[in-house]
């Protein structure tokens, strides 16, 4: 199944249907009096988020959803059909946008939820809805409403309690395929990650989940390489993992380069909780470690782990450190004690 985070999709609510306007005719009935009955309400369009799904592939092919229209009252009183409702299934964590692709119509992070479009038209009152004592045979009748028509955008992120940063390299996806249960493509050249990975770690127990987007390179936020299209993807998570590669000789310049580019994302992504990695450490001698670490906390301004995700040195004091910030995260507020005189 191919991963598609963005589509573009239009959608029309269905017109109410017309009142009738009839008269009672039946043998030996001399004043039948009015009887058209009301028109049917159009057909809204709905957006739900269901379990199950995580990509947006299926607006790729169908982009249009247009809800049926009411149908017409008729005579004898009877009321016009109603139209059928549309309801469009997206995956939970996704956002639907209006055209300008900035405004926010709403945010579907739990399976359920359901938001309302584009609302059908009311259909339109029958002669019967205007009879009264001084007009005993009114002979007009409403046209229903029109459907509402407009383009929405949706833009998946993806849940998951942390996420995984660093350059092309870095190590990510040996990581999450090390940590987790994802098989990720992991290959000895950049960008072998193209899209999102998912995988569920597990600790001393506990479980979260964990997101490993494809690596960042200078210039990310001005559309270079991958551009930062994927960080959306960790906006949700509540602690960021950034792995550098030990065997970097530029690990300082490494830090700083991801660094930059998370604050010219923006959306308060560099304030999230951040935890420091020095991975590929199988690779180094003692000495150029030590160096590289002392190098690397300089840079953060705080303690580095040292992994290795191919070798399985160091996984589980990280996994610990990233459970304990999604535990603080998680963790309800202090109940305010009732008031006493």
């Amino acid at each position: 199944m191919k991963f598609l985070d963005l589509a573009k999709v239009y959608i029309r609510s269905g017109g109410g249907g017309g009142g009738c306007v009839s008269f009672r005719r039946e043998k030996f009935i001399e004043f039948g009096g009015p009887d058209g009955g009301d028109g049917g309400r159009g057909g809204s369009v709905w957006a739900e988020a269901v379990e199950g799904l995580n990509t947006l592939i299926d607006f790729r092919y169908q982009q249009h959803f247009f809800a049926t229209n009411g149908r017409p009252g008729m005579g004898r009183q009877m009321t016009g059909a109603d139209g059928q409702d549309i309801v469009l299934k997206v995956p939970v964590g996704t956002e639907i946008l209006e055209e300008d692709e900035d405004t926010v119509i709403a945010d579907l992070t739990e399976a359920g939820q359901r938001v309302l479009l584009a609302k059908g038209g009311n259909g339109g009152f029958g002669n019967l809805h205007f009879k009264s004592s001084t007009n005993r045979a009114p002979a007009r009748a409403n046209p229903g409403q029109e459907g509402v028509e407009r383009t929405i955008w949706l833009r998946l992120k993806l849940i998951a309690d942390a996420g995984l940063l660093g350059l092309p390299n870095a190590g990510k996806s040996t990581f999450l395929a090390a940590t987790s249960n994802a098989r990720p493509k992991i290959a000895d050249y950049p960008f072998t990650t193209l899209v999102p990975n998912l995988g569920v770690v597990g600790v001393d127990g506990k479980e979260f989940v964990m997101a490993d987007i494809p690596g960042l390179i200078a210039g990310a936020s001005e559309g270079r390489g991958l551009g930062d299209r994927f960080l959306g993807h960790v906006e949700r998570c509540a602690v960021l993992l950034h792995l550098v590669d030990g065997t970097s000789s530029t690990i300082t310049k490494d830090y700083r380069t991801i660094i930059g580019e998370l604050e010219a994302y923006g959306g308060h992504l560099a304030d999230k909780p951040r935890i420091t990695a020095l991975n590929k450490i199988d690779a180094l001698d003692a000495k150029t470690l030590a160096g590289r670490r002392r190098s690397l906390e300089k840079a953060a301004g705080g303690p580095v782990f040292l992994i290795s995700g191919a070798a399985g040195m160091g996984l589980t004091e990280v996994l610990r450190a990233l459970w304990a910030e999604i535990a603080r995260s998680r963790a309800l507020p202090e109940e305010i004690a009732p008031w006493q005189p």
